[in-house]
């Protein structure tokens, strides 16, 4: 069998096998670009050192370095000369504030005995002689405590949202919605209805209720006088609680009451107390005075957000 012959030119002259693939063989024996090899051996020749052959690029590196060098030396120097200033003026500030923090609080304790003498003087005031109308004028204004039998009237949110239903729906005129919880107009109406009673003094969950009270809400939280209350609302009334219960329940606030009971399932327990105390107001900020007359009625409903005035 002949041996197998090689593929030759027509000259006669023996071709390699890859001779097709020239371009992919001289990629692979040269990968590097010519250009990129002769400027690699330039760079050799002339040496691995950055810094400027000639004398006027030395000496514009040396003018550089001399100048950053004396910045930074300048720079050094006038932060150590202005420490010590610095160190005075700080530690004068630091004396400045503990001096003011001194007289602040000389002056907190000024006030304090001031206010110990006030209270001194008021209770001496009221506590002195048989004339008994500046404790009574306290009493009415609300900044003193008053303790005499009277009323508790304890009001809540309902377990659901009510049943039932009345035709003489109060809530409908004033838009509120068909729920069971107890609303800012629902506990204001109820307040004047126990002024309206006979009460003396009144509050609701500790804050007595003064000519300055006001009872509004806050998303769906009650404020009296901008303090949030938590449901159950208790209601204190001093005066005469056998009265007052009975007064109660024949006038608008009562019914008002029993209707929203019924339609709403509002919960509300009313009981006649022999003694109960109603705490003084916090706070009060008086702007107007008059002159107290004897037979002023004690107290008298109001209409809008407020409470009834004392």
């Amino acid at each position: 069998m002949p041996a197998p012959t090689t593929p030759s030119d027509r000259d006669g002259r023996f071709s390699r096998p890859d001779a097709s693939m020239s371009l992919l063989t001289t990629v692979m024996e040269h990968s590097l670009d010519d250009g990129y090899a002769e400027a690699a051996r330039a760079r050799g020749a002339e040496g691995t050192s950055r810094l400027p052959g000639s004398l006027r690029g030395r000496l514009m590196l040396a003018l550089g370095l001399a100048l950053a060098a004396g910045v930074v030396t300048v720079g050094a120097v006038n932060a150590h000369v202005a420490e010590p200033t610095l160190a005075k003026e700080r530690d004068a500030l630091v004396q400045r504030v503990t001096n003011s923090t001194t007289a602040a609080d000389h002056l907190q304790k000024q006030v304090q005995d001031l206010r110990h003498q006030v209270d001194a003087a008021q209770q001496k005031a009221l506590h002195t002689g048989d004339d008994q109308g500046v404790a009574e004028l306290a009493g009415r204004a609300g900044t003193a405590e008053v303790t005499g039998p009277g009323i508790k009237l304890v009001l809540d949110d309902a377990s659901g949202t009510g049943a039932g239903g009345s035709a003489n729906d109060p809530r409908q005129t004033n838009g509120f919605s068909d729920t069971g919880r107890l609303r800012d107009r629902d506990l204001q109406l109820i307040v004047n209805g126990v002024w309206q009673s006979g009460a003396e003094a009144v509050s609701v969950n500790g804050q007595r209720l003064t000519e300055l009270s006001a009872i509004r809400a806050a998303g769906d939280a009650i404020l009296v006088d901008n303090r949030p209350l938590v449901p159950p609302y208790t209601v204190l009334a001093v005066g005469d609680g056998q009265a007052m219960s009975a007064r109660f329940q024949d006038i608008e606030a009562g019914r008002y009451l029993k209707i929203i009971q019924d339609s709403y399932g509002i919960r509300s327990t009313l009981s006649v107390q022999k003694k109960l105390t109603v705490p003084a107001a916090l706070g009060i900020t008086l702007r107007y005075a008059q002159p107290f007359v004897s037979g002023t009625p004690s107290a008298g409903p109001t209409s809008g957000t407020g409470a009834a005035k004392p």
